[in-house]
C-alpha cells in the first residue's frame, strides 16, 4: 500500500489524526519543516518543527492552467523564520511543499501542494506569505525575442563567457561602507572605471554572504574604487566582508565583441533597423547600393 493509500484509508475511518506540514528550500539550499500539529514530525530526512505558529489558509487548486495559490501565516523567530532572513530576501522564490500527513504515523502523508514562495508581507512580530503554485512558471516568457541587444546573461550557458577569465571577476575585500549600497575596494585598479557598470556583486562573507546586487556606478579615484549598487542589500556589510564582483555588459554588440571577444555567442539581432527607420524617407545623395542600411 502506498502512502497515498494509507492515507486514504485513514480518512476512510471517520475518526482521523491529520495535520500539516511545509518544507521550504531556499535557493542556497537551506530546508526548513514547520508543522500545525503539537509536536515535531521526522520523514524524508527532515524535521518538521511544532510551535512555529505556521498555519495556512484554503488552498485553491484548479483543473486547468490557472495558477493554484494560498497563503501561509506565521511568528517570526529566532530558531526558525528570522526577520532579517526575510528582509534580505533569502526566502524569496523558495520551493514549497505542502503534505496532509497522519501525524500518528508519518508515513501516511499525501502531497497536497508545491510550488514556490512569493510576496512576503511583515507586520508586528509576524508575517504573511503568498504561495504560488507550479503554474506560475507558465507565466514566464519562453523562447527567444527577437531585439537588437543579447537576450542572454553573462555568463550562462546561452552566452558561454567563462567569468574565471583574467579580468571578469574578483574576489576582493571591502574597504568602507557607506549606507549598504556604496562600498570601497582597494585594489582592481588595472582596469578602467565603468568596468563594472551593470554587473553584479555577489557577498562571500559576512552577514550578507549568499545576497547578490546589481551595480549602478563604478568609479576610480585616488584610494582606490568606488562601487555604488542600484538597491542596497538586505543585510549590513562589514569592513573586510569578501565580495565577488563581476564584469558589467550593456547588452551591445560592440561590447560582446570587444569587451568580451564572444561575438559568435551574440544572442540578440544588430541588424534590425531601429524605431527612425519608421520616419526614413527616399534620398538622392549617399550610396545606395542595396547594402546593410546598420553599417
Amino acid at each position: 500500500m502506498t502512502a497515498r493509500e494509507a492515507l486514504h484509508a485513514h480518512l476512510a475511518q471517520g475518526i482521523t489524526t491529520t495535520c500539516h506540514a511545509w518544507a521550504i528550500r531556499r535557493k542556497d539550499g537551506t530546508v526548513y519543516g514547520f508543522t500545525d500539529h503539537d509536536r515535531d514530525l521526522e520523514f524524508d530526512g527532515i524535521v518538521f518543527q511544532a510551535g512555529t505558529g505556521l498555519t495556512a489558509r484554503a488552498l485553491q487548486q484548479t483543473s486547468g492552467l490557472a495558477v493554484d495559490n494560498s497563503e501561509a501565516m506565521g511568528a517570526l523567530s529566532d530558531l526558525s523564520l528570522t526577520e532579517a532572513d526575510l528582509m534580505a530576501g533569502r526566502f524569496d522564490g523558495a520551493d514549497l511543499s505542502v503534505w496532509q500527513v497522519n501525524w500518528a504515523d508519518p508515513s501516511q502523508r499525501v502531497l497536497r501542494f508545491r510550488g514556490m514562495i512569493g510576496e512576503i508581507q511583515r507586520a508586528g512580530g509576524a508575517f504573511r506569505a503568498e504561495l504560488r503554485g507550479l503554474a506560475e512558471l507558465l507565466n514566464q516568457p519562453q523562447g527567444r525575442s527577437y531585439q537588437r541587444g543579447c537576450a542572454a546573461i553573462l555568463g550562462d550557458a546561452a552566452c558561454r563567457v567563462d567569468l574565471s577569465r583574467p579580468g571578469l571577476s574578483y574576489d576582493v575585500p571591502v574597504i568602507v561602507i557607506e549606507d549598504s549600497i556604496r562600498f570601497r575596494l582597494p585594489e582592481l585598479t588595472d582596469v578602467a572605471g565603468g568596468w563594472f557598470e551593470r554587473g553584479r556583486v555577489e557577498m562571500l562573507t559576512g552577514a550578507a554572504a549568499g545576497l547578490t546586487g546589481v551595480v549602478r556606478r563604478d568609479r576610480l579615484d585616488a584610494t582606490g574604487r568606488v562601487i555604488e549598487l542600484w538597491q542596497r542589500l538586505g543585510a549590513p556589510i562589514a569592513d573586510g566582508d569578501l565580495l565577488r564582483v563581476v564584469a558589467g555588459c550593456d547588452k551591445t554588440v560592440s561590447t560582446c565583441r570587444f569587451k568580451f571577444a564572444n561575438f559568435l555567442n551574440f544572442r540578440g539581432f544588430p541588424h534590425i533597423p531601429g524605431e527612425d527607420w519608421l520616419t526614413a524617407y527616399p534620398a538622392s545623395g549617399g550610396l545606395h547600393d542595396g547594402g546593410s542600411l546598420m553599417r
